[in-house]
C-alpha cells in the first residue's frame, strides 16, 4: 500500500512540475498534460453529460482555460484534482444552462477517476449529502425527484401539483445552494 501512495505522490509531483513549465509558456508541457488527462476527463464528464462531443468540448475548454490563465492560476497541490474539480463544475454549469438532469448518485463522483484523492472524494460526497439535506423541504423533494428518480420537470409538476416553472426554479435554487454549500466546505 505505501508503494501506491508513493506512486501517487510521484505522479502529483510530475504534474506540478509540468504545471510550472506551463506557467513558463512551455507548450510541450501542456501537450504532455493534455495527453495524460484528456481521455480521462472526457470519461469523467460523460458521467454527467451523455453527449460525447459536448464532453470532449468541455474537456478541451478546461485545457484552453488552463493555458490562457496559466499566469493567474495558483495550483500548488494536485493538478489532477484541479482538472477533475473543474470538469465537475463545468459539467454542472453545462447541465444548469441546458436545464438537463442527472442522478444524485452521479454527483457523488466515481472514485475510479480520483483514486489518489479518496479522502477528498469522501469529504466531497459527505458535503454533497449535507447540502441536499439542508435544502428547504419543497426544494429538496423537487431536486431528488429530478436527479435521483430522474423524472421530467413535467412529471414532477404533475406529481407535486405545481407549475413547471416552479419545478425549474426549485432545481436552479437547489443547484446554486449545493454549489455554495460545497464551496464553503472546501
Amino acid at each position: 500500500m505505501p508503494e501506491k501512495k508513493y506512486l501517487a505522490m510521484e505522479e502529483s509531483t510530475t504534474d506540478i512540475l509540468l504545471y510550472k513549465l506551463i506557467r513558463q509558456n512551455d507548450e510541450k508541457a501542456l501537450t504532455h498534460l493534455f495527453n495524460k488527462y484528456f481521455v480521462h476527463l472526457c470519461r469523467y464528464i460523460n458521467l454527467f453529460i451523455t453527449n460525447q462531443t459536448d464532453s470532449e468540448d468541455l474537456a478541451l475548454e478546461i485545457f484552453v482555460h488552463l493555458w490562457e490563465n496559466r499566469h493567474k492560476l495558483d495550483i500548488v497541490d494536485s493538478v489532477k484534482s484541479y482538472l477533475f474539480r473543474t470538469a465537475r463544475n463545468r459539467s454542472l454549469n453545462y447541465l444548469r444552462d441546458k436545464k438537463e438532469t442527472i442522478s444524485i448518485h452521479t454527483l457523488s463522483l466515481d472514485p475510479i477517476y480520483l483514486q489518489d484523492d479518496s479522502l477528498e472524494l469522501e469529504e466531497l460526497d459527505h458535503l454533497l449529502c449535507e447540502a441536499i439535506e439542508s435544502l428547504p423541504e419543497k426544494c429538496k423533494k423537487v431536486f431528488i425527484k429530478s436527479r435521483d428518480e430522474n423524472l421530467s420537470n413535467k412529471k414532477i409538476a404533475e406529481e407535486l401539483q405545481i407549475s413547471i416553472k416552479t419545478v425549474e426554479a426549485q432545481i436552479t435554487k437547489a443547484l446554486k445552494h449545493i454549489q455554495k454549500y460545497i464551496d464553503r466546505g472546501k
